[in-house]
């Protein structure tokens, strides 16, 4: 049993409301996490100072749990030759929706539409030993796909997109204890949101359209057992997806429930054997002789735009302390007690909390009003009484919580961020 599996798992109930109610590009709006610009176009978002906070707070996360499993971290260009992809094999199947780029030499470029291939580059740039293997990239970085505009949808569907994307190199040998890392990885960062994937798709090729497929039968249905035997041995609950898998390899699917009821796939985990052979990427064995190495591909989000557009729904737009921009808001009860409400938020923010102070000239039940609009945690409530004993009384999402000092607040607060509750 690994160490995420010994926890206790959250629970987001089933909310009986819509999808409408619920939807990700209106309160997007209202959170002000990010806009679409005509003048930038279609299916490109702009993240705002509060969408970026959200959008690298997710990041940092699964670096986290990437990094404890020895991952270590690159960077890419966002073009290349087409060259790449022929080699590859992106090219003769998904040329038609890539961004060409061509330069003043006549050169065909393409803005990449996924990372994979510029990741072999760095693999191949020395003569690995087997002792050095697993080699482990990651490498967060945005991605273009020429989508047509009517199947854009909000963050759902954009034609810039950002990979939490990782790729580890290895032998055959070491496939199933690197699947086992990653799977760690997923189920404790959806844990984290009461949206852990319930089931695994074997999403494996279709024997009826070879065409469809690189590489032989024979590589395909090692790669398939060998997944299929992984899944097993978790004790996973399957389902088939003859048909499913990528050009270059079978992978496993994570499908999870939010909590209005409906299916996604979430993380994939995809075992390459062919993509390797295209590049010869190989090691040095015991024997000294060069053995073909394999290829783990491994998104955790998959993209943070999608990932978002879901989770936003799935929460309501309520995140989690952790992960909410505006973890606190301070509100005086009238324009006497301001000062006393300046200090209190000056000691919010020296002690690493995300607050804001409202002191408007709104009444005080609007301006709690719009901080619940917001779905801001905590709010912290001063008046005559609060200055007279040195507190702020405190309201979360669940109810009043009473008055404490400034310093337990923030111990409370730092506590429950520190264990990524969902609150």
């Amino acid at each position: 049993m690994s160490e995420n599996e010994k926890k206790p798992r959250p629970q987001v109930p089933t909310i009986d409301r819509s999808a409408q109610d619920n939807d990700h590009k209106r309160l997007g709006r209202e959170l002000d996490l990010f806009v679409f610009s005509e003048l930038v176009g279609s299916g490109l978002p702009l993240w705002t100072p509060r969408g970026t906070l959200v959008r690298n707070l997710l990041d940092d996360f699964v670096w986290e749990l990437r990094q404890k499993r020895g991952y270590e971290k690159v960077e890419i260009p966002h073009i290349t030759k087409k060259e790449l992809y022929e080699t590859s094999g992106h090219w003769e199947k998904f040329k038609d929706d890539l961004f060409h780029v061509k330069t003043r030499e006549g050169d065909e470029f393409a803005l990449k539409p996924m990372n994979c291939p510029h990741h072999t580059q760095l693999y191949a740039r020395k003569q690995w030993s087997y002792r050095e293997l697993p080699q482990r990239y990651t490498n967060t970085t945005m991605c273009y796909r020429d989508e047509q505009s009517g199947e854009l949808n909000g963050l759902s569907r954009t034609r810039a997109f950002t990979q939490d994307d990782a790729h580890a190199f290895c032998r055959e040998s070491q496939v199933k204890e690197e699947f086992i890392k990653v799977w760690d990885i997923i189920q404790e960062f959806y844990a984290v949101f009461g949206f852990e994937p319930k089931k695994i798709r074997l999403s494996f090729h279709d024997p009826k359209h070879p065409e469809k497929y690189l590489g032989d039968k024979s590589r395909w249905k090692i790669a398939e057992d060998i997944l299929g035997s992984i899944a097993k041995d978790k004790g996973a609950e399957t389902i088939d997806g003859i048909g499913e898998a990528a050009f270059y390899g079978p992978k496993l699917d994570f499908i999870a429930h939010d909590s209005l009821g409906r299916e996604w796939q979430v993380a994939t985990i995809q075992l390459d054997m062919n993509m390797p052979e295209r590049f010869d990427l190989n090691c040095i064995n015991e024997k000294g002789e060069k053995e073909r190495i394999v290829m783990i591909h491994a998104a955790i989000m998959g993209s943070i735009e999608r990932f978002l557009s879901v989770i936003i729904e799935h929460l309501n737009g309520a995140f989690p302390l952790w992960l909410s921009p505006v973890q606190a808001k301070v509100i005086s009860i009238s324009e006497k007690q301001s000062e006393y409400a300046k200090g209190v938020l000056a000691q919010l923010r020296e002690g690493g909390i995300r607050a804001e102070l409202d002191d408007s000239n709104d009444t005080l039940g609007k301006r709690i009003r719009n901080a619940k609009t917001e779905k801001i945690p905590y709010l912290l409530i001063v008046g005559d009484q609060e200055i007279k004993n040195n507190t702020a009384t405190l309201e979360g999402r669940a109810g009043k919580i009473g008055a404490l000092a400034v310093e337990e607040i923030i111990q409370k607060l730092k506590a429950e961020i520190s264990s990524r509750a969902l609150s």
